[in-house]
């Protein structure tokens, strides 16, 4: 089944299979397209359960209230690392217990399930299989309808659709390698997952997109049964060594955000309404500008990133709210504890503080009021990215050599780039930033537009002033025809 997201809004979906079981059960799953992370919503008569919620509770909590129903149980398959999930905050809005798989050790009050442990609800049951492999206490929910049949498995990290959970996130917890975890993952999947009926439908906490896993579909759910025959992790004839080699093959670091979510998510944190209050705070400009400046605040500016090229306040950094916002953000501003001042258009500022929340950034202290516009009406300095296309790009390149930077991810680049580029991940330039030299002019692209200009602004800000941003990025250069297109590596950037 294939979603078409309004990429970074939440989506709901409802999931019920059949009319005999609408009448026991209501399954939704609340898809986050910039997080590519579900929650889920599971009604039964009058009790409802929520797995994996985000750190905005509120909907749930009214979509319960307009079904006539009570949030009885708060799931949590894991302590998540890419997002701050709301069970605290759900709990205490509505008293419903928070249930953490075996293992878990949460410094708040939860019931901490055992193995094959069952919860009622209305006429449904849910039933806990302990998974570890993502991490030690990963749990997986498998729903069963009046008669004991296995309708669902609420999968968390441990089964994706097309992947499984990465095995390198919990390994100084588990004083494990990542060799080691991926060996309790395979026991896991093999003993606890791949039993299960084959007509089961998979309910994922992400899809692709997440950092969580490295080859997941772009589908969310599935039934078992295609899993096994399509996902690769999942072959009948696996063998362990062979499992852990493919598992473990290919993973880059993950986010640095990661273990700072995961503190979160166990120890606690403040409540989603006092950050959106001290996050929504409006600045006139002085007022702004002295928060700057006092504070050592990021300027994150929100908008569209070829409108901020045009004209922005000096020193910000230009990471846009229609793309992957929050994640970007957890991989480019490594301490969490950040003060963060916001530049949007008009009216998106709360949805901007709401979406660091999610990633654990509390520490917005309040937006430009009215916008880039007021900052310029108060006669205040603002600056610019020069912007090309492609054919500018290629009108300039017949007459002199250029330094092409690509900053797209090492297996886009692989897979086709324009030769003689060089790649600078965007998602590594706190450490590849060296590569650069600020007196030279480099031109900079990336697939479309979006992290290019990210990555521009995050240099321009650190005193590089000879970027040139690539309107429309890769896939401009190719439609050009004008550049020559290499399949594999190569190094050198003159072109």
């Amino acid at each position: 089944m294939t979603i078409d997201l309004d990429f970074c809004r939440l989506i709901s979906r409802n999931l019920e299979r059949s009319m005999e079981d609408l009448q026991q059960m209501i399954v939704e799953q609340i898809y986050t397209g910039c997080l590519a992370q579900g929650a889920y919503y599971i009604q039964s008569e009058n009790e409802v359960a929520i797995i994996d919620p985000l750190r905005e509770v509120k909907p749930y909590i009214e979509k319960a209230a307009a079904a006539g129903a009570r949030i009885k149980y708060v799931f949590e398959t894991h302590f998540h690392a890419d997002f701050v999930s709301g069970h605290i905050d759900l709990s205490k809005n509505t008293g419903a217990p928070i249930i953490f798989g075996p293992g878990a050790n949460p410094d708040f009050e939860a019931h901490i399930a055992k193995n094959n442990e069952e919860f009622k609800l209305g006429r449904v049951t849910i039933k806990v299989l302990h998974t570890p492999g993502h991490t030690m206490e990963s749990a997986c929910y498998l729903l069963l309808d009046e008669s004991g049949e296995q309708k669902a498995l609420f999968s968390g990290d441990t089964l994706f659709i097309g992947d499984v959970g990465r095995p390198d996130l919990a390994q100084k917890a588990a004083h494990l390698s990542q060799e080691d975890l991926a060996g309790v993952l395979f026991d896991s999947l093999r003993d606890k997952i791949m039993p299960l009926n084959d007509d089961v439908i998979v309910y994922p906490a992400h899809g692709a997109g997440s950092a969580c896993g490295k080859n997941m579909s772009r589908e969310t759910t599935d039934t078992l049964g295609n899993q096994k025959k399509y996902n690769y992790a999942l072959r009948a004839n696996m063998t362990r060594d062979e499992f852990i080699a493919e598992v473990t093959d290919g993973l880059l670091p993950p986010p640095a955000y990661f273990p700072m979510n995961v503190k979160l998510n166990r120890e606690g944190y403040e409540s989603i309404e006092d950050v959106l209050n001290q996050g929504s705070r409006p600045l006139l400009p002085d007022a702004f500008e002295t928060a700057a400046n006092e504070t050592g605040a990021v300027i994150i500016d929100t908008r569209d990133p070829e409108v901020f090229a045009g004209e922005f306040i000096p020193n910000s950094v230009n990471i846009g709210i229609d793309g992957s916002f929050a994640p970007w953000v957890g991989a480019l501003i490594t301490d969490i504890k950040q003060p963060i001042l916001v530049v949007a258009e008009p009216g998106r500022e709360e949805e901007i503080v709401t979406r660091l929340a999610r990633v654990g950034y509390d520490h917005a202290i309040g937006y430009l009021q009215g916008g880039i516009n007021a900052w310029k009406t108060a006669g205040k300095e603002t600056d610019h990215i020069q912007s090309i296309s492609a054919v500018e790009l290629a009108a300039l390149s017949t007459k002199t050599g250029i330094c092409l930077v690509d900053v797209r991810k090492p297996n886009e680049f692989e897979t086709e780039h324009v030769a003689g580029a060089e790649n600078i991940p965007l998602d590594y330039i706190n450490d590849n930033m060296s590569q650069l030299t600020k007196n030279k002019t480099y031109y900079v692209h990336c697939a479309g537009g979006y992290r290019s200009m990210v990555f521009s602004s995050i240099m321009k800000a650190r005193g590089y002033e000879h970027l040139v941003n690539i309107k429309g990025g890769f896939t401009a250069l190719k439609s050009s025809n004008k550049f020559a297109l290499s399949p594999s590596l190569e190094s050198g950037a003159e072109i």
